[in-house]
């Protein structure tokens, strides 16, 4: 019993947490485009090994290039995992549970590190406090386990953040580096000021910051050109790429822009929810959270020049608002006896409500936003089966990029195209069993089932005041020439 005990008291808050990133993973497994590159190299990884020419990044390379070290990694600590359940013979399907749940430890063991440094220097509660705000946030827990360079570089400003706390200086700036060289070249954003504040506190010194740190950044050049150079066949840093195209040439705004203060407008509010105003109370109640904070508003501050704009990009900030979203918490729940307290730990019980309803609804908009990945396993649960015939699946762009991977392939007789600009007449002409389609009428073919997608939120005066609206998203198609196909009664086109 004393042992149990001491298990939840030195694990309670990663059970938690684990526990539900675990639930979102199951629940929302599919992955969308801005993931595609780590979970096909994790795939590939894993399946090809060592057999490049069959690797996905060389026939779809996308529009800049990513390193292969996050995809490495995650793959060599789940492999074993993989390999049993190759040998129970279960679907590839698992294997993408298991890597996103591989990822999504890693990301909160990064964070239990963070989380004890809170702890030993604001105290027990504010720890709390802190695992409580997390938990009712839905962004931050269903983001840990998803595949992205911005995730990949989460987990190292985790361990830099508590490097910082702990006073190894040049150890955060370390850690900084190598996220900034190897997985996302705008850390450079969060790493300019940190570097910047520690200076002018005369924590570290010039002369400091080039000898410890200037062999870590050819270190991280080194290794990260090295690997990558030989998965992309040539000569390679995938960030300094990256960083040419998004703020040299200014191309990523050719994927949307937003103004100057969306980051705070809202970004910052749908991430942190009840944290957001709490973490600026916070800010005025201890004057320790404020020199903490000042590197990750210059880091949002910095970021806010580039036009185009995503939440994921700025996710790395969210553990040092809700830092100080916690201090403010402790400080009301302590002071609640006094009558202004009191009010305020009134409003503060009303907001924490607010953000799990908040959260549950992105949840189930969020469960409804990868169509492709739900008609592909409905399709391959009551899709034509043979044991002798080929049955191609063809995938077009608009369904790869919500909710389909290698992952979700099937073995024989199942077999898979995504090739790119076939015109809706050629399709005709084609000799694919079953297509995965944005197009609700293909000549040729017809209309087996409707896969409906989260279209947009309505407000309503009623219970429940948020209504979420869906809309046909992707179409299942099956050749006409196939008798199963005319012959049997299948839901069709609403």
């Amino acid at each position: 019993m004393a042992s149990s005990s001491t298990f939840v008291k030195n694990y309670g808050y990663d059970l938690v947490l684990g526990s539900i990133a675990a639930f979102y993973i199951v629940m929302i497994p599919y992955t969308k485009v801005e993931e595609s590159f780590n979970v096909q190299a994790m795939h590939d990884l894993l399946y090809h090994r060592f057999h490049l020419h069959n690797y996905d990044h060389l026939e779809f390379p996308g529009v800049v290039p990513r390193t292969f070290i996050g995809a490495l990694l995650v793959s060599l600590v789940a492999s074993p995992f993989v390999f049993i359940a190759s040998l129970l013979q279960l679907p590839k399907f698992y294997a993408l549970l298991i890597v996103r749940m591989t990822l999504g430890c890693i990301i909160l063991y990064t964070l239990r590190f963070f989380r004890q440094q809170i702890r030993n220097k604001f105290g027990h509660q504010v720890e709390a406090f802190f695992v409580i705000l997390i938990s009712i946030q839905f962004h931050f827990l269903f983001y840990c386990s998803r595949p992205l360079p911005n995730i990949l570089a989460l987990g190292i400003v985790n361990m830099a953040f508590g490097y910082w706390f702990q006073g190894r200086f040049y150890t955060a700036l370390n850690s900084l580096i190598f996220a900034t060289t190897v997985f996302r070249c705008d850390m450079l954003l969060l790493l300019g000021p940190l570097g910047l504040q520690l200076l002018l506190t005369k924590k570290i010194s010039v002369w400091g910051a080039l000898k410890y740190c200037t062999g870590m950044a050819f270190f991280c050049v080194g290794i990260t050109i090295l690997i990558d150079s030989i998965m992309w066949k040539r000569l390679l840093w995938p960030e300094f790429e990256v960083f040419w195209f998004n703020s040299v040439l200014n191309k990523s705004s050719e994927w949307g822009t937003h103004a100057f203060h969306w980051y705070f407008t809202s970004a910052l509010p749908r991430a942190l929810l009840a944290a957001y105003p709490l973490s600026l109370f916070g800010f005025l109640v201890d004057r320790r959270v404020r020199s903490f904070a000042f590197p990750a508003l210059a880091f949002i501050l910095l970021y806010s020049k580039l036009p185009h704009k995503e939440l994921r990009f700025i996710l790395s900030s969210v553990p040092i608002f809700n830092l100080s979203a916690s201090v403010a918490c402790n400080r009301i729940y302590n002071n609640r006896k006094k009558m202004i307290w009191n009010l305020l730990f009134l409003i503060m019980l009303g907001l924490l409500l607010m953000s799990l309803g908040v959260t549950i609804t992105t949840f189930t908009a969020s469960y409804w936003n990868y169509p492709s990945g739900h008609a592909l396993k409905k399709l391959h649960g009551i899709g034509f089966h043979s044991d002798t015939n080929e049955q191609w699946v063809h995938i077009d762009t608009f369904s790869a990029m919500n909710g389909i991977s290698r992952f979700c392939e099937s073995d024989f007789p199942w077999r898979y195209s995504k090739e790119e600009e076939i015109s809706l007449q050629e399709f005709e002409q084609r000799n694919f069993t079953f297509l995965i389609n944005e197009h609700p009428v293909i000549n040729g073919f017809k209309c087996l089932f409707t896969e409906h997608g989260f279209s947009r939120m309505r407000i309503k005066f009623g219970f429940p005041p948020i209504l979420l609206v869906k809309d046909p998203k992707v179409y299942v198609h099956g050749n006409l020439e196939n008798m199963v196909v005319v012959n049997q009664l299948w839901p069709g086109y609403p």
